[in-house]
């Protein structure tokens, strides 16, 4: 088949029959490792071992180059899948995480800072917290003045809905985080409400050009060595097909479909696997 790198994703698909194919996200991926393993094409060879999660549900696959000794595309995963978990500040919602020094927020390749607002107020107590509100065009940052490692970073993508809205502090700010980021009600305090409206205005706006063209921080410059030209991507050594699929159907539902010298049905009986009456399998 073809191995398939993205920055977000892997994907493999067979070369005789496209529909089987896979689709991991770098987000299920827990570990990628190479391991020697024995191929019934190759025999001894190396291969990529990705262990990943889905649902609770492990699982693990092992991918084998047909050119023998060509490890780019491991080397490729690998170094995607490592830009991936360190580029989560693109995605993911972070709480008290050291993301300011000095007053200061740290700036993310490909982040560039829209506004920094002064003197707005954090609902999320009954006094609320005096502190500063970065807007960017990748996320917001507040973050308290008197305690720089109280703070907030929520990117675009987790929100799920920016409104303004009367609380028991006056017009506030609300902003809503999806559920895959735990949907915290955030409310934000800003004086005089003219610059409130200007920062919800500013910040729907962000939210829309980003949904549009979001930036997921994910950065590979692929560097090939001058023995792998472009054209020889989707190349390989002469193999041998063990099992060439006809159709989409596998060969066990096959072997029962081609049921030669048919004249009648068989009668049905129940099958305690499905839970229904079938009709009798024949005979082998």
């Amino acid at each position: 088949g073809r191995l398939i790198i993205t920055n977000i994703r892997i994907l493999w698909h067979s070369s005789t029959s496209p529909r089987i194919n896979l689709s991991i996200g770098h987000n299920c991926i827990l570990s990628t490792s190479t391991k020697v393993v024995n191929s019934k094409l190759k025999g001894t060879t190396q291969a990529l071992q990705l262990l990943t999660i889905s649902n609770g549900t492990r699982y693990e696959f092992i991918f084998t180059n047909l050119i023998p000794g060509n490890t780019r595309h491991f080397t490729s995963v690998m170094e995607v899948h490592k830009a991936y978990n360190s580029s989560r500040l693109y995605r993911e919602l972070k709480l008290r995480c050291a993301i300011i020094h000095n007053k200061q927020l740290k700036i993310l390749p490909q982040e560039q800072v829209v506004s920094t607002l002064m003197g707005v107020w954090n609902l999320s107590s009954d006094q609320g917290s005096l502190g500063t509100f970065h807007v960017s065009n990748v996320r917001f940052v507040w973050f308290a003045d008197v305690n720089e490692g109280f703070n907030i970073s929520l990117p675009y993508l987790q929100i799920e809905s920016i409104s303004i809205r009367d609380s028991k502090f006056g017009t506030a700010l609300v902003i809503t985080s999806s559920e895959a980021s735990g949907a915290f009600v955030l409310g934000f305090k800003v004086d005089p409400e003219e610059t409130l409206r200007n920062l919800y205005k500013e910040l729907t706006s962000l939210h829309t050009v980003y949904s549009a063209k979001p930036v997921f921080g994910v950065e590979y410059k692929y560097s090939s060595g001058k023995e792998y030209t472009e054209h020889n991507n989707n190349l390989v050594e002469d193999y041998e097909a063990l099992e060439e699929p006809k159709g989409e159907i596998g060969n066990t539902i096959v072997a029962y479909l081609a049921d030669e010298g048919h004249s009648r049905d068989r009668p049905p009986v129940f099958s305690p696997e499905l839970g229904l009456a079938v009709e009798q399998v024949k005979e082998g």
